[in-house]
């Protein structure tokens, strides 16, 4: 069923599926991303110069994962538009770590140019199998009406 802007509440909380985050992921963004630093390449330095017991995911990759997961709720928004996004990266997530992302409607703008349709403001946390926030943010959306 396609969920249009005028059938989304402020308030309304959804959670998505879950993922376990892995080397692969890792090693891959890296390559994708150009982003090599030993942060998340090179599991000896991050031992030595490190609080953490091995290298840890991107922020950027953990953000991508978290947009990826399915939300039944959300499948069904009738996105046009994917406006903005921020986050907050909080705690490390390390290989192994299974996250899953959190919403919850903020505020809904009806367009000024069709009424029928508008932006959706959402609250994001990303958190691990431990209930621990390690990402938090918020997404914007221009949602569709009933047309």
């Amino acid at each position: 069923m396609e969920i249009t802007f005028d059938m989304i509440r402020v308030g309304a909380e959804y959670r998505s599926a879950g993922r376990t985050v892995t080397e692969a992921d890792i090693v891959n963004f890296a390559g994708i991303s150009g982003d090599f630093n030993p942060l998340h390449t090179d599991e000896e330095w991050v031992r030595a110069n490190t609080p953490f017991p091995t290298r840890i995911a991107h922020g950027l990759l953990v953000h991508a994962l978290g947009e990826g997961l399915r939300c039944p709720e959300l499948d069904g928004w009738k996105i046009i538009a994917f406006l903005e996004t921020q986050r907050n990266m909080l705690l490390p997530v390390l290989p192994g770590d299974r996250i899953c992302q959190n919403y919850r409607v903020t505020a809904t703008t009806p367009s000024s140019k069709n009424p029928s349709r508008g932006v959706v403001e959402v609250e994001v946390a990303i958190t691990n199998q431990k209930g621990e926030t390690v990402q938090s943010g918020y997404n914007k959306y221009l949602i569709g009406g009933a047309e």
